[in-house]
């Protein structure tokens, strides 16, 4: 065991300090990566293995959830073991699950091993922050810093394009191969380097059956809202025991953890206002994001034409200008009032929804790309802005568990909201597909007018009528999307009064960005 009372290991210099900051970038590199590279080749690992869209939207919450779960362990894995070796054994293991996604045979092989690497990623992000903080010099806080959020917001861009480019030319099983190689060598580099750094550790208590009510909790009601809709939801006696069980659960969890001396969440930090209503906000509009960030690309190929790597392209944009936003924003954080910032986000966030509310079936290229050029405003200020406020008034010893709080609800909310937001578009859909109908008769003008052009081009009525019919069922997803963007814009607008009923937060350069 460690000594608790031991000095700082001094920083890095010259060429060590540059391969190790490479080899904890990888690290964040590849646990964001991981969260969006699936996302525009769901179609094809869907039809590949035989299984529909909608169940393929698995890969995406299974690994989503998972890791929410996993996030709150990270403190007690670290104080038990170490910052280092925690984390690169959190590397070594994501690479191992990563392989074994590259390899799967069926969905749900493929989502069991989603699980295993959401489950063992929860460490590699504030891990590889307060690794990379912990070599730079404090006076080059901020480059450590820039590093890592850079790597942060690099991997979304290059997630969409890369696991469309490999789906469409090579397999969608490389889209996790990948992270083979850049697993390996990042966990080698890093033990290699920090091994002799490592953090003291303590015997320390864990809190199993919060962990258990945890994972009952938000494992049903996860399970409840990928599988309500193909059930009909709550006419199912399955979807309504899931329900029952998630509701005891989380009421149990509530009341266990609330009482329990050494929890694994710490829900007395909700006795501060600023973390309370920074959290909300923070959530919801993280959700919010990551459902228009799963809802496009698979509007964009099922129902447009869009290749995966094309569906990629179109967001490539937005992260494009997060990064080189993202330096400047840092630079205002001390000085400028978070709430600000925030409200510039969310403000930029419902500009861009708003912007997509207006689509057809028409739309082109860059009517895509102008409305996500227009969010990547938002993400340079957002995560950092929104950490600011909830970690304003947090005890400096209570940060780290308050961060792990804020990841964990984040990341839950993202999951929850991907199974969501494709139960509403089926259902918007269903919707606007049945008053087209309503109106596509033989007694309609219009519609004898088109029958009347594809007869000239030689379709006799069976082709006819089910070409109309596809048409119509396009138009009715534009129309579906085009309200869920319209939603999403007022839910934005929505979160800045929840802000300004926090008070005033200013970035104190490196601690509060470290908490993430």
């Amino acid at each position: 065991m460690s000594a608790p009372g031991r000095a700082a290991p001094a920083p890095l210099h010259g060429s060590r300090l540059a391969i190790t900051a490479i080899a904890l970038a990888l690290g964040t590199f590849m646990q964001v990566l991981d969260t969006t590279i699936a996302n525009v080749s769901l179609p094809t690992i869907a039809g590949n293995l035989g299984a529909s869209t909608d169940q393929g939207t698995w890969v995406i919450t299974s690994f989503a959830v998972s890791n929410g779960i996993a996030v709150p362990l990270t403190g007690w894995f670290m104080g038990r073991f170490g910052v280092v070796r925690t984390f690169v054994a959190a590397v070594a293991a994501f690479t191992l699950a990563s392989f074994l996604c590259g390899i799967a045979w069926s969905l749900d092989s493929l989502i069991l091993f989603r699980i295993m690497q959401g489950a063992v990623s929860g460490p590699m992000v504030p891990g590889s922050q307060a690794l990379l903080i912990s070599i730079f010099p404090s006076d080059r806080r901020a480059t450590a810093l820039g590093i890592w959020s850079i790597t942060t917001l690099v991997a979304p861009i290059v997630g969409p394009i890369l696991g469309g480019y490999i789906s469409d030319n090579i397999h969608w099983s490389w889209i996790f191969l990948i992270n083979v190689p850049i697993g390996i060598v990042a966990a080698f580099l890093c033990w290699r380097n920090l091994n002799d750094r490592e953090t003291p550790t303590r015997k320390l208590p864990i809190d199993r059956v919060g962990l258990i009510l945890l994972a009952v909790w938000v494992g049903s009601l996860q399970i409840m809202l990928d599988t309500g809709k193909d059930a009909d939801w709550f006419s199912s006696p399955v979807i309504v025991l899931e329900a029952c069980i998630s509701a005891i659960a989380f009421a149990a969890w509530i009341i266990w953890e609330t009482n329990e001396q050494h929890p694994v969440v710490d829900l007395s930090l909700f006795r501060f206002r600023n973390f309370t209503l920074g959290t909300i906000a923070f959530c919801l509009g993280y959700a919010v994001f990551f459902a228009n960030v799963l809802l496009l690309p698979l509007w964009l190929q099922t129902n447009v034409g869009y290749t995966a790597t094309w569906a990629g392209l179109v967001a490539a944009p937005s992260g494009v200008i997060a990064v080189l936003l993202t330096p400047i924003a840092a630079r205002f954080m001390a000085r400028i009032d978070a709430r600000i910032l925030a409200t510039v986000a969310f403000v930029a966030f419902a500009i861009s929804y708003f912007m997509r509310a207006n689509y057809t079936e028409t739309a082109g290229f860059w009517d895509f790309v102008w409305p996500l050029a227009v969010q990547g405003v938002s993400m340079s200020t957002f995560f950092v802005a929104m950490l600011t406020i909830s970690l304003d008034g947090i005890p400096p010893e209570r940060i780290p568990s308050a961060s792990g709080i804020s990841n964990f609800t984040r990341i839950t909310a993202g999951g929850f909201a991907a199974s969501i937001i494709t139960t509403m578009w089926d259902r918007r859909e269903a919707l606007h597909q049945s008053r087209l109908a309503d109106t596509a008769t033989a007694y309609n003008p219009a519609m004898q007018a088109a029958m009347d052009h594809l007869h000239k081009l030689g379709l006799d009525d069976l082709h006819a009528y089910a070409l109309l019919a596809r048409n119509l069922a396009v138009q009715a997803y534009t129309m579906a999307s085009d309200d869920l963007f319209w939603i999403s814009g007022w839910l934005s607008i929505a979160m800045i009064p929840l802000i300004w009923l926090a008070r005033a937060s200013y970035s104190q350069g490196g601690a509060t960005a470290a908490a993430d």
